[in-house]
C-alpha cells in the first residue's frame, strides 16, 4: 500500500486537481445565471489558452481552428479550466487539456461520451499530442467529423 507523501491530501486529489474543480464549479455557477452565451465561451476558451506554456498554447490554438473550422456548431466553453467544444445540448464533445494542467509528459485532445467514436467493444477516447503537423490536424479533422456525425 502507498505511503502518503506531504503533498498527497486526505481526500486524494492533488493541488492540480482540486484547482480543476473549483475552477468548474465556477463554470457551472456562471452558466446556472443565465447559460454560458457562445460569445463569452469563446473568451473563455481563448482565456484559458492564453494562459499555457508556449509550446501548450501552440498547440491548444491549432486544435481550436481546427476543431471550430470542422464543426462550427460545437460552442465553445472551458470545462475544468480546459478548452472544449460542446454540442446544442451544452455537453462536452471534445477539449484539450494541455500538458502543463497536471504536470504531464503530453497534452491531450479527449473526447467525451457524446462523441460517437463507437467502434466495437473498445476504443479510443484521448490521444497524447505533442506536435502539430499536416498528418496530425488531418487525423483531428476526422476524429471531430466522426464525433459529431
Amino acid at each position: 500500500m502507498p505511503t502518503k507523501t506531504a503533498s498527497n491530501t486526505s481526500d486524494g486529489f492533488s493541488a492540480a486537481e482540486r484547482a480543476a474543480m473549483k475552477e468548474r464549479a465556477a463554470e457551472l455557477r456562471a452558466e446556472g445565471k443565465k447559460g454560458a452565451k457562445k460569445a463569452d465561451g469563446l473568451q473563455a476558451v481563448l482565456d484559458a489558452i492564453e494562459k499555457m506554456a508556449p509550446e501548450d498554447r501552440a498547440l491548444a490554438e491549432r486544435v481550436h481552428v481546427t476543431v471550430t473550422a470542422t464543426a462550427p456548431d460545437l460552442a465553445p466553453k472551458t470545462w475544468y479550466g480546459m478548452p472544449a467544444y460542446a454540442n446544442e445540448d451544452g455537453k462536452v464533445v471534445v477539449f484539450f487539456q494541455d500538458s502543463g494542467k497536471f504536470s504531464y509528459r503530453y497534452s491531450t485532445l479527449g473526447f467525451q461520451d457524446t462523441a460517437r467514436l463507437d467502434d466495437g467493444d473498445l476504443w479510443p477516447t484521448s490521444y497524447a499530442l505533442q506536435q502539430w503537423t499536416p498528418a496530425v490536424e488531418k487525423k483531428v479533422v476526422a476524429l471531430v467529423k466522426k464525433a459529431i456525425a
